[in-house]
């Protein structure tokens, strides 16, 4: 990692950062949550991203192919600031989600921050179509949450409980409320809340209003075809403004966080 330009300072040139690769600390330190205390009903939703230069999200269906070793890196540093790291359905299918793990380097910053060894996975879902016997939900560090609807499907219910997964109502009918999802994690202490997708998903908390920070990779690729941006769904009557906060470069690649104005 070469360069942190904050915005107050887009001329800023980290002379002790230079060309050596970045320290988990320094990454945590860049991207830590806001103080919670100033932050909108105490609670802070930032989603992270990676898209091609010509807009894709994903390639061949997986996110993989347009990341890069950085990215990763910033996508375990953010995953180990959270409280929880909320997840649509169709991403815990493609992507083969695993529960998230303790990590060391971050075990006494999280400590200090009253945080549990690892963050929550929350998977938000109407139909429950997911494979109850993965380790994501018979074998995490805190036990998995699933985010549905009041109607949800009575037998889905029962074999995500009996899996061991917490069985969270966040909506009418079997559709989740974003902004009811995001006050039901508030009330189970879980307030520095991150979502890494997918588009549609990341769609619906745009449009409710309930996103507060977007950390966006900006990849040097190009893949043509047919993917989704990193935000889909129905549009906003009014464009949502966002605020560059900062932006980190390395090899091309752009590391942008941008905050809600």
């Amino acid at each position: 990692m070469r360069r942190l330009f904050p915005v107050t300072d887009m001329t800023a040139n980290d002379d002790a950062a230079g060309d050596r690769e970045w320290s988990l600390d320094e990454l945590a330190d860049a991207y830590a949550y806001p103080d919670l205390a100033e932050a909108p009903d105490g609670v802070w939703l930032r989603a992270n991203m990676v898209s091609s230069l010509d807009g894709a999200a994903q390639h061949d269906g997986r996110s993989q192919p347009i990341s890069s070793d950085t990215d990763m890196r910033i996508f375990g540093t953010l995953r180990a600031l959270a409280d929880v790291v909320v997840v649509g359905a169709e991403t815990v299918r493609q992507e083969g989600y695993r529960p998230a793990r303790a990590r060391e380097a971050f075990a006494a910053r999280r400590a200090a921050a009253g945080q549990g060894p690892a963050p929550v996975i929350a998977i938000i879902t109407s139909s429950l179509d997911l494979d109850f016997s993965l380790p994501l939900f018979t074998s995490p560090l805190a036990p998995t949450l699933v985010l549905t609807g009041e109607d949800a499907p009575a037998e889905r219910v029962a074999a995500a409980e009996r899996a061991g997964a917490q069985v969270v109502r966040a909506g009418e009918g079997t559709r989740v409320d974003p902004e009811r999802a995001k006050r039901e994690l508030v009330a189970r202490g879980l307030r520095r809340q991150l979502t890494e997708g997918g588009p549609r998903l990341l769609g619906q908390f745009v449009a409710s209003g309930a996103l507060d920070e977007l950390c966006w990779t900006v990849s040097p690729t190009m893949t043509a075809g047919s993917a989704q941006r990193i935000a889909g769904g129905p549009s906003v009557t009014v464009p949502a403004r966002f605020s560059l906060a900062s932006v980190l470069e390395e090899a091309g690649f752009l590391y942008t966080r941008y905050r809600r104005i």
